[in-house]
């Protein structure tokens, strides 16, 4: 894109508060460029006016798109084609009146060499609490490593907790991980997580919506929850207290049509309670990563049946395990004691009897009938 195009793009993101659809509409109408002209001299109408009123005389767009380039970044708009538009497409179907954040992002500042639209294609958002223990951690590096395994995508909001084990799993199975934040590109938050950061940052992607040097803000975590839910198409919940940022994500992910799946806890841990609610109100029940990938994957890309334990009673009918059964652990029965055991018919024994030590299951010795295993 030119630069006085980029620039205007860059401008709008800092003027108003997303989501904005009065200025999306406006973009939409007029272009950008114009666009930007009319926010500056207050000519953009009153449902845009309200909303930039107190950010329009702030123009740092060049310093700003100066800073994404350092960082190694682009700016993603509409217009660019990796711009990921079916994902997005999804919040047109959700009222405004309940979920009044429920629009696309008007720009997105990124660093990463992922495309977004290549991303959303196969995605899974892996959730969490903050206060996560040591269950949780595990549960979500392994399900993150596994779906990095697969080349699935992994997307989290690098909060500690949850988030972290998630990025750093897939980051440590070579895989793609996607951190949305809540802030500008180039603000570390949490602060503790800044070399996790700048790791994602440079084997993964990151994104925002919000202009460099914005400051996190509680408001923005909701707000950009929406889109972490928009990216993938599964969101999975794998620890969760009773009121929490992750139970947020999975109701946008309800909200936008993707599947939500939570990992059950145990019944005595606060951090599993919102799973549990979840779980509770329809969603799906995941232990491992090929689960989730049966919900983001490939047409006919089906989970595994879980392993079973083999029993070498396994191939058996229910007559030859009754007669099975009717021999003691240690002893030896003859053929009457042996359906007498069983309530069936001498007659009916001996076949059964046959089938056994053919499997290798008994043996006889003079007459009598004893367990092998």
């Amino acid at each position: 894109m030119s630069d006085d195009v980029a620039r205007a793009w860059a401008y709008l993101s800092r003027v108003a508060e997303p989501p904005c659809p009065a200025l999306n509409a406006l973009v939409a109408r007029v272009g950008v460029v114009e666009a930007a002209d009319r926010v500056r001299t207050g000519q953009a109408g009153a449902a845009v006016n309200d909303g930039v009123e107190s950010r329009r005389h702030i123009d740092c767009a060049a310093r700003d798109l100066d800073l994404l380039a350092a960082m190694g970044g682009r700016l993603v708009t509409p217009d660019d084609d990796e711009w990921p538009m079916l994902a997005f497409t999804a919040f047109a179907g959700i009222g405004g009146r309940l979920r009044p954040q429920a629009h696309k992002p008007m720009v997105l500042w990124v660093v990463g060499s992922a495309r977004l639209d290549d991303v959303t294609a196969r995605a899974a958002a892996v959730v969490g609490t903050r206060a996560a223990t040591a269950y949780g951690e595990f549960a979500a590096g392994d399900l993150a490593a596994g779906l990095a395994g697969r080349d699935v995508a992994v997307v989290s909001g690098a909060a500690f907790g949850i988030d972290g084990a998630a990025h750093r799993a897939a980051l440590a199975a070579d895989g793609l991980t996607v951190a949305v934040l809540a802030g500008g590109i180039d603000v570390p938050y949490p602060a503790g997580h800044s070399a996790l950061l700048r790791r994602i940052a440079e084997d993964g992607t990151l994104i925002t919506e919000y202009p460099p040097g914005v400051r996190p803000a509680r408001h923005r975590f909701l707000t950009r929850n929406r889109l972490v839910a928009a990216l993938a198409g599964a969101t999975v919940v794998v620890e969760a207290g009773a009121r929490s940022g992750a139970a947020n994500t999975a109701a946008w992910a309800g909200a936008l049509g993707r599947a939500v799946c939570a990992v059950p806890g145990p019944i005595t841990s606060s951090a599993s309670v919102g799973c549990h609610v979840l779980l509770r109100d329809g969603a799906r029940l995941i232990t491992r990563a090929e689960e989730v990938i049966e919900l983001v994957g490939r047409i006919g890309e089906l989970a595994p049946d879980e392993p079973r334990p083999v029993s070498p009673l396994d191939g058996l009918d229910d007559t030859d395990k009754r007669v099975y059964d009717a021999l003691p652990a240690r002893a030896a029965r003859d053929l009457d004691e042996i359906a007498m055991a069983a309530g069936l018919p001498a007659r009916q024994v001996l076949g059964p009897l046959a089938t056994l030590e053919l499997a290798g299951l008994v043996r006889r010795r003079d007459g009598r009938w004893k367990r092998v295993l």
